[in-house]
């Protein structure tokens, strides 16, 4: 597991509401609910009797082992809940004591280096040695051929691949240090009882070298044959598939660039083992967060996991690191030119997430889960040349045929991993067509034992979507995950969400009957967006590979956006070192974010959602505009609190001359009318034979418009066509519009045109085209909602 953490939620209880519920629990059986605090609940009349106290006390002695610091706290008169409440501040500093105490180098801990043979671990190992003043051992010189009194080489050829690897282990089984730096052979880690035991007593870095580099190294060392290695196996092959037990033991990466000398990846593994110590150094803030005038005395800062289980922070702002964001150098991004997405994934993320919250080898499980089968393309996201200097980012290749589920195929396993044992959660979603059938599909491929812990609501527009949408929607309902439909815009539905996480009389109501907590699944929450930065560095390195841009030229991206946070990714692309010059934002006719970046004021008043061809962007209140002022406001969490609550209030807010000019920097926006973007649709098809989706036409409109012809721009395609086949028909001129949604499918999969036909959209459609799909409807009321909630965590966890 990474960090054991809890949401930090204040419960207040009110006799009236709780008191009927709870006075019936047995008198000697509490339940534990883990929260900001951990609750006990007790029987009226507890409160003044100390005897009975000391006996919960000593009921609880795992409690006392985490921390020796409680207090009582009584609300009210004796018939009144009575708590015992373990301090959140305390407990979790105990946990990461804990966690330093196993994990952490100090003195007695090894630097052990691996990878395959001539990545320089010997020579690495020796640099290292000299600059901390530590002892180095080499496997081959100092255990293995002092133990067979013979070179590695004579052993090989003497006893063959198999005995050689079980014999190899046996040596490093009879061995122990401490303090030192330990360089491996490159087959140590195909010897699984011999790595556990050298992981008791030490990190291992993995020195990741390109496999050219590698290659050339061992040619020129005249090194024809390495263990493992049959007659007439390509060394190459041999290596590629060594990668797979490198990935299984290392804690830190050390990605070596090609060309770098021993001394450069020598620092670079001191920096890695300092970045493993500093368990609390990579944390996060909320928007609306004020800095103290002590800095020292900070108390609100959240590590990742944190972050991601709790989604929204409990002042209503939203997540952002406390530092920036890591940045590669351009070394670093040109070794990953001919890297897989899946590869390319692991390493941005491995930077961007501490292994004291998910370990390097678990985060690579859930990579390989999320991208390796669900996605009909082998390169995930490609990247495809539509004319000129303008190219297609297809980021619809997903069971979903979505750009959400380039993240949602790997949030549900990052947050399962986050959440604290024994705590049951409901992620609460609001969808404006996209987000809702991708999250239902991600969280339904958890495991048995997480789905029974974790359930999803996601609430849609009754009437915002389309028909497809909508049918995907309610089809995608699992037996941990339902569909609402609320009869409103998506606008009120993603306010419904922040409101319930706000209200701390219902989420400690929630907490205490039900044992469950409440987290989201949208972009608010830091794990939902987190992922999407890696598709728009993979599109630009793509670009590169492909030949049409050399590393370094800046490019532009247009990206059709509501909420805000598909563009945002790509400015932390940026921040890790992409050069993308200008952000495009492309609006339809709900264009209140457009509005904004050309004047500064950001108005609501007298503004209705207009239901458009592209509802994914039919959105008036853009969330993760938030994170992007407070990062050019110098992280004034009270500007943003000052703005975001008079946007609640007020419906509207102006931001002050300087920053809008610093927007304008990066931002250009413009929207797109009905007419203009049916009309993309026609054009684009008639002139390449490519279908757009609405949304990927009002970008193109957009991108027409606002680029300046002096650099390539990439043109974010957001959904596949097939979701919107009335509207496609409808620009295309095919008369026959009355058809069912299948019909339609299959009757744009028949034209030939790129993209080719979606095959898990067809399928769906087909399973479901005869069933009866049951969800529930809402009308647009708080507490109707609320209840709608409470009646799904009574099913889901009673």
């Amino acid at each position: 597991m990474g960090r054991w953490i809890c949401p930090m939620f204040d419960a207040t209880f009110y006799k009236d509401q709780l008191f009927p519920r709870i006075s019936k629990l047995p008198t000697l059986q509490p339940r534990l609910i883990v929260m900001g605090h951990m609750f006990i609940r007790l029987k009226p009349g507890w409160l003044e009797q100390k005897s009975e106290r000391t006996m919960l006390f000593n009921r609880c002695q795992h409690l006392k082992q985490i921390t020796q610091r409680c207090f009582f706290r009584a609300q009210g008169k004796p018939h009144q809940r009575g708590h015992l409440m373990l301090s959140r501040t305390f407990a979790l500093a105990e946990l990461r004591k804990s966690w330093r105490s196993i994990y952490s180098l100090v003195g007695d801990k090894n630097i052990i280096l691996m990878g395959p043979p001539g990545a320089g671990k010997t020579t690495v190992g020796r640099i290292i040695g000299q600059k901390l003043g530590c002892c180095v051992i080499d496997v081959d010189d100092d255990i293995l051929e002092k133990t067979w009194n013979m070179s590695v080489s004579e052993k090989l050829q003497d006893v063959g691949n198999e005995q050689f690897l079980e014999e190899e282990g046996k040596a490093v089984l009879n061995f122990s240090a401490s303090g030192s730096v330990i360089s491996l052979t490159g087959s140590n880690p195909m010897h699984e009882a011999s790595m556990w035991h050298l992981k008791k007593n030490g990190i291992v870095v993995y020195l990741d070298v390109p496999l050219i580099d590698i290659i050339e190294r061992l040619q020129s060392m005249k090194l024809n044959r390495i263990v493992g290695q049959n007659f007439g196996t390509p060394m190459k092959d041999l290596l590629t598939s060594r990668r797979q037990y490198y990935k299984k033991w290392f804690d830190m990466r050390v990605f070596c660039e090609r060309g770098a000398s021993p001394e450069e990846v020598a620092d670079k593994v001191l920096k890695a083992v300092q970045r493993y110590q500093a368990v609390d150094s990579e944390t996060f803030i909320s928007t609306r967060y004020n800095w103290p005038k002590d800095y020292k005395q900070k108390n609100s800062t959240k590590c990742f996991s944190e972050a991601v289980t709790e989604g929204l922070a409990s002042d209503g702002g939203l997540f952002v690191p406390e530092k920036e964001f890591p940045k590669l150098s351009s070394a670093e991004w040109k070794g990953l030119l001919g890297a897989t997405y899946v590869e390319r994934a692991q390493i941005l993320l491995e930077k961007c997430i501490h292994p004291a919250d998910v370990p390097a080898a678990r985060l690579g499980e859930m990579i390989e889960a999320a991208y390796g089968k669900n996605f009909a393309c082998s390169k995930v996201a490609p990247v495809r040349h539509l004319s000129g200097n303008q190219f297609i980012l297809e980021l619809f290749h997903g069971p979903t045929g979505s750009f959400k589920d380039l993240s949602l195929q790997l949030m549900p396993h990052l947050f399962a991993h986050c959440i604290p044992p024994n705590c049951n959660y409901m992620v609460l979603v609001a969808t404006s067509g996209d987000t809702g059938s991708a999250v239902l599909n991600g969280f339904s491929h958890l495991s048995n034992g997480d789905k029974k812990k974790i359930a999803v609501t996601t609430f849609f527009p009754e009437n915002g979507v389309s028909d497809f949408q909508k049918a995907q929607i309610v089809g995608s309902q699992r037996e941990n995950g339902w569909a609402v439909g609320v009869k409103s815009d998506f606008d009120f539905c993603q306010r419904a969400v922040k409101n319930m996480f706000k209200d701390c009389d219902f989420t400690g109501f929630l907490v205490v009957e039900y044992g469950t907590i409440l987290s989201s699944a949208n972009s608010i929450n830091w794990g939902r967006l987190l992922p999407q930065v890696i598709y728009h560095a993979s599109a630009y390195l793509d670009l590169v590979s492909q030949g049409f841009i050399s590393f370094g030229s800046p490019v532009d991206v247009c990206i059709p956006t509501g909420n805000f946070g598909n563009v945002l990714a790509a400015v932390y692309a940026k921040m890790m070192g992409i050069p993308i010059r200008k952000f495009i934002c492309a609006s339809n006719q709900n264009h209140v974010l457009t509005d904004f970046i050309k004047t500064g004021h950001y108005d609501l008043r007298e503004k209705k959602i207009a239901q458009t061809f592209s509802p994914a962007i039919d959105i008036l209140k853009s969330s993760n505009l938030e994170r992007h002022l407070h990062m050019m406001a110098n992280k004034d969490g009270q500007l943003m609190t000052k703005l975001f609550n008079q946007l609640d209030t007020q419906n509207h807010f102006q931001i002050e001359k300087l920053l809008v000019e610093k927007l304008q920097q990066d931002f250009v926006a413009d929207w797109c009318s009905e007419e203009d973007c049916l009309a993309a649709i026609h054009s684009t098809y008639n002139a390449l034979g490519y279908i757009l989706d609405p949304h990927t036409a009002v970008a193109k409109v957009v991108a027409d418009r606002m680029q300046d012809k002096t650099c390539p721009v990439i043109v974010s395609s957001t959904a596949h066509y097939s979701k919107f086949a009335p509207a496609i028909m409808q620009a295309l001129k095919i008369k026959e519009l009355n058809q069912t949604s299948s019909s339609q499918l299959y009757l744009l999969s028949s034209y030939n045109a790129l993209p080719p036909p979606h095959g898990a959209l067809l399928e769906t459609t087909k399973q479901k085209q005869h069933e009866k799909m049951e969800y529930q409807v809402c009308t647009a009321d708080l507490n109707v909602l609320k209840g709608q909630v409470e009646k799904l965590i009574q099913s889901q966890f009673l």
